[in-house]
């Protein structure tokens, strides 16, 4: 079924729409929350929790683009278990990977006037602008959170050319955000 279809399914408040988006889209959501959390009951769950979080915003909502809205609405709510399982203890991947973001990226609750549609659109840029293996070990590591050791196998790469070929993105990132204003 297309995107086009199951969206209106959504606006016409039909169940179908949920079995619809788990057919089509069901693999993508519990790899997303997998990748983020570690474990396999936490990531079913947040799966349920996506299909419910579409349900509720679909309508008014209607996605341009329903991956990527899924996947965002996914990746938000799992970054959001990860936060609560954080602190009660549990360490995952996820941790390594933001603290590698922290110096490119402005925390928007500390940095006053930080437009965050902005600042997404911005990412959106850079990402879009990376040549296509670089693009793709960016996004690999800071939106599915991949292990380095998972990039260079997939990329057919030695660990340290992916940790070099990261670092460089990351520096460059971090002039991009400067340049547009985000940094100070």
């Amino acid at each position: 079924m297309e995107d086009k279809q199951i969206i209106d399914l959504f606006f016409e408040r039909s169940e179908i729409a949920i079995d619809e988006t788990d057919k089509k889209y069901g693999n993508y959501c519990h790899h997303i929350a997998y990748r983020i959390l570690s474990n396999e009951q936490d990531a079913s769950e947040i799966k349920n929790d996506t299909y419910l979080a579409a349900w509720n915003s679909i309508p008014p909502t209607r996605p341009r683009n329903l991956r990527h809205y899924l996947g965002t609405l996914c990746r938000n709510l799992s970054i959001d278990r990860y936060t609560k399982s954080k602190s009660r203890g549990r360490g995952m991947e996820l941790t390594g990977v933001l603290d590698e973001l922290a110096e490119c990226i402005p925390d928007t609750e500390s940095v006053a006037n930080v437009d965050e549609l902005a600042l997404q659109d911005a990412i959106r840029r850079f990402v879009a602008e990376l040549p296509e293996n670089t693009q793709r070990v960016f996004v690999m590591r800071y939106w599915y959170a991949c292990r380095i050791s998972e990039i260079a196998k997939e990329t057919s790469s030695k660990e340290s050319k992916i940790k070099m070929l990261l670092m460089r993105t990351r520096e460059k990132f971090k002039v991009f955000l400067e340049s547009e204003g985000f940094i100070v």
